[in-house]
């Protein structure tokens, strides 16, 4: 098969979608892969590298995609990217469907087979390709949140973990999956105290285990969310629902009651975010902004920040299904591994992820219906 890695373009992304151990593993399954000029250079990767185990470098990104039967990405396709996909071609990478309808459109026009990392789900619920991400953004939202807390950001001078005499940090953590408690996990190793809010109390049970009482935990409700987030330096959305937008449980009110010279981080702003005061994304170039006082963080592309070991992790859990779909062909690839089948989102011009078509409005068609199986 045929496998092109463009150069990512979204703002302030430094990660790859493929590193030269992956391509050289692909290449010696008698695949040829096409990369982008520079595609890995922010990174370490340069493209002698990639020569060196079998890709071939093309100058520009019009070349790798019409030259390549699947795309590997990072982040998802760019506006400046639609007219680059072809007719019928298969890509893989984050997409976010739920909150981008524009391209989900011209994935349905141009009937692509878009695989969505963030979609795919082994049967107990756990997200494989979405995970290494989340343990990144979780750990990265509370180094970002010390500093938005210095004053030079805009913070009113707080040390999260405080010094002898002065008490530390209050962070409030609204989502007990993987980011909060990768979040968690730093926070309490500064030395910060820690609430975290879910609305799962097993979440909850598992939380207090892990951290053997260190976190305290409490039910997400609006109640629980007043009472805690006024007392909050620190406010981390983590709430993810797989295929959906992410809820407004975090309204306009409830951020009037924060202390002036807090902040908030929305790990959640992927999925259209849990903060009723971030309208939109941030970006990392322009990465905050004030409201009511407080400093709002909103950037959906964190992991990017430390791009080399974000890169590194996403690939050791992408490539064993790169190999499958590339070895076994798309249909004997989804057939013998059920967890791809929720990451097809879209394929043959059809909508194929229950969520995102509940999500969306769009009509549903079921996969198996399509593919025969």
């Amino acid at each position: 098969m045929i496998i092109g890695v463009p150069k990512e373009k979204k703002d302030g992304e430094n990660r790859v979608s493929l590193i030269p151990s992956s391509v050289k593993a692909l290449v010696e399954n008698d695949n040829i892969v096409y990369v982008e000029k520079g595609a890995g250079k922010n990174i370490g990767f340069d493209d002698e590298q990639y020569e060196e185990v079998g890709a071939k470098i093309l100058d520009k990104a019009e070349d790798v995609y019409a030259k390549s039967e699947i795309i590997v990405k990072v982040k998802e396709i760019q506006k400046e990217e639609y007219d680059l996909l072809k007719n019928g071609q298969t890509i893989f990478t984050y997409l976010h469907l739920a909150v981008d309808t524009p391209l989900l459109d011209v994935l349905l026009k141009k009937k692509i087979t878009a695989i969505a990392y963030e979609t795919i789900e082994m049967p107990d619920g756990t997200l494989p390709l979405l995970t290494p991400m989340s343990e990144i953004a979780g750990k990265m939202s509370i180094q970002i949140g010390a500093r938005l807390l210095e004053n030079r950001y805009g913070g009113y001078g707080k040390l999260l973990g405080g010094v002898p005499g002065v008490h530390p940090g209050q962070v409030l953590i609204v989502g007990a999956g993987v980011v909060g408690i990768n979040a968690a996990k730093v926070a309490v190793g500064m030395g910060a105290n820690v609430v975290m809010l879910d609305i799962c109390p097993q979440k909850l049970r598992k939380v207090d285990k892990i951290f053997n009482g260190r976190v305290n935990t409490a039910i997400s409700n609006k109640y629980n969310l007043e009472k805690y987030i006024k007392h909050a330096d620190l406010v981390i959305g983590a709430v993810l629902i797989p295929g959906t937008k992410a809820p407004n449980i975090i309204t306009e009110d409830m951020v009037k009651t924060m202390k002036k010279g807090s902040a908030i981080i929305d790990v959640s702003i992927d999925l259209g975010g849990i903060v009723e005061t971030i309208k939109e994304p941030t970006s990392i170039e322009s990465p905050i902004f004030e409201k009511h006082g407080v400093v709002h963080y909103a950037v959906p592309n964190i992991p990017s920040m430390v791009g080399r070991t974000a890169t590194i992790s996403l690939n050791n859990y992408t490539l064993p299904y790169i190999l499958k779909l590339t070895s076994k062909g798309f249909i004997a690839a989804v057939k013998s591994t059920p967890e791809l089948q929720k990451g097809i989102n879209t394929y043959q011009g059809k909508l194929t992820n229950s969520d995102i078509a509940k999500s969306v409005g769009y009509p549903y068609s079921e996969l198996s219906m399509l593919i025969g199986f």
